[in-house]
């Protein structure tokens, strides 16, 4: 018998592109502490979603209709903690592949008893492709997604047009997509992309100020004393558009 936040088949959502993707992650083996460890066997039953390709009921998920944020690629989770704990109204879905910050944040989230954060070890383009339906969410944070650097890597940064144009499809009109990085190449690549996905309208004249919700992390804070840039992109879906 499936979950009850199990809502339809892969069939139930159409992918922008069903050939194998090239992906933005290397899945290195990592120094997992013993006490990520146990937070990954004893919480993640609780707090994480299994990936399956049928649609998510979030709701259910959730046990409550709330606004539904996704986040992808949390890292430790520190920013999705101060986040979900900041604004108890919200609920807030992470998708990680590595499990040294899938622990991290299945410690904060027993730390600071938040009932409103949920976890899925999995493939972010997959996750969209397949559990995500069309329309479902309110927003979508992308912070300091690996930069790949070289430009022979540039493939494989997560932010491309078809997976913006998914992303653009998953928010429901007038939620928003927000992504932040400190490569400055990177960041006029996702408003390059963004800007021109139809769906989606920019809330600032090019790059946008850091919003409130989105806390400084401790790398962050030292870069700026270095006199390092963070470039924040806000992008909304048209509010007008109820199209999948």
């Amino acid at each position: 018998m499936s979950p009850p936040w199990r809502t339809g088949t892969a069939s139930s959502v159409s992918a922008p592109n069903t050939r194998p993707h090239i992906r933005s992650f290397v899945l290195r083996q990592g120094r997992v502490s013993n006490a990520q460890r146990r937070a990954v066997e004893t919480l993640l039953p609780t707090f994480g979603i299994a990936y399956a390709p049928a649609l998510l009921d979030l709701d259910a998920a959730f046990g409550r209709p709330a606004p539904k944020i996704l986040e992808i690629g949390f890292g430790m989770g520190e920013t999705t903690a101060q986040i979900a704990l900041a604004h108890p109204h919200n609920d807030y879905l992470g998708i990680e592949v590595h499990t040294p910050g899938v622990g991290s944040l299945l410690r904060l989230i027993e730390a600071h008893a938040l009932a409103n954060v949920r976890i899925i070890q999995h493939d972010a383009v997959e996750v969209l492709n397949h559990m995500i339906a069309p329309g479902s969410l309110s927003a979508t944070h992308v912070f300091f997604p690996d930069p790949w650097p070289k430009k022979r890597h540039h493939k494989r940064r997560l932010i491309q047009p078809s997976l913006v144009h998914t992303l653009a499809s998953r928010l429901r009109p007038g939620g928003y997509l927000h992504l932040a990085t400190d490569w400055e190449d990177y960041a006029l690549q996702m408003l390059e992309v963004l800007s021109a996905e139809a769906r989606l309208d920019n809330t600032a004249q090019g790059f946008a100020a850091r919003p409130a919700y989105r806390p400084l992390t401790k790398f962050e804070t030292r870069g700026l004393k270095l006199g390092h840039r963070v470039w924040d992109i806000v992008f909304r879906r048209r509010a007008g558009d109820f199209e999948g």
